[in-house]
């Protein structure tokens, strides 16, 4: 299979959910996920890997049990395994993830925000 170009801004317009991870690349074990947020995700934690937020278009928050970190279009955060986080977004928000392939979004905590895994778009 030859490579190809992947745009952000057309696989964005494909879908409409929030804080649903849709896989766009794979590297080796690792999986590029486009996600929307809106609103306020749950309190969670990943115990056997690092997570990757980079923010595309928007602004929102990596909350921590000692304060967030503000990210806006352009910048990105490495959660490390095992720290609780929250993502929080005001207004809606595009980014990009980066998580070993079978991450699963809401970590440690389940319930209904869990996103089906191994989603392509």
């Amino acid at each position: 299979m030859k490579p190809s170009a992947i745009n952000f801004d057309e696989k964005l317009a494909s879908f409409s959910e929030h804080w649903s991870p849709k896989i766009v690349a794979r590297m080796n074990d690792y999986h590029f996920k486009l996600v929307k947020f809106q609103g306020e995700f749950v309190w969670h934690k990943h115990a056997d890997t690092d997570e990757v937020f980079i923010v595309l278009d928007g602004e929102m928050a990596i909350e921590f049990r000692d304060g967030p970190v503000v990210l806006r279009s352009g910048e990105m955060i490495v959660v490390p395994q095992g720290i609780e986080h929250r993502p929080r977004a005001k207004k809606e928000c595009r980014a990009l993830l980066v998580e070993p392939a079978g991450t699963i979004n809401t970590g440690d905590a389940g319930g209904e925000l869990t996103a089906q895994d191994d989603v392509w778009i």
